[in-house]
């Protein structure tokens, strides 16, 4: 599975309802309102790239609350405890 972060500018009126919008995308896993340079955070997890550009470019940007948007394609996961196992290296 391909992961991407899509950071989204909203109209600030319609935030709520462009959010629920994009959460009921398939594809999109999560959507986060946050306070920042951007409004709504979408992750979106599908199978190949071409599901990629049909989900941001086909679906999220043509929301009519949906302004700008940034998309992040994610190489690699990491859980905590391997990020803490990361910091610990050639530490006795």
């Amino acid at each position: 599975m391909i992961t991407a972060i899509v950071l989204i500018g909203a109209d600030i009126h319609q935030i709520p309802e462009t959010a629920q919008a994009v959460a009921n995308i398939p594809g999109v896993t999560e959507v986060y309102s946050c306070a920042g340079d951007v409004d709504l955070i979408a992750k979106v997890r599908v199978r190949d790239h071409d599901e990629i550009a049909d989900v941001v470019t086909g679906r999220i940007n043509r929301l009519p609350g949906v302004r700008t948007s940034a998309t992040h394609i994610a190489f690699r996961s990491y859980a905590s405890a391997e990020v803490d196992g990361g910091f610990s290296i050639g530490e006795d």
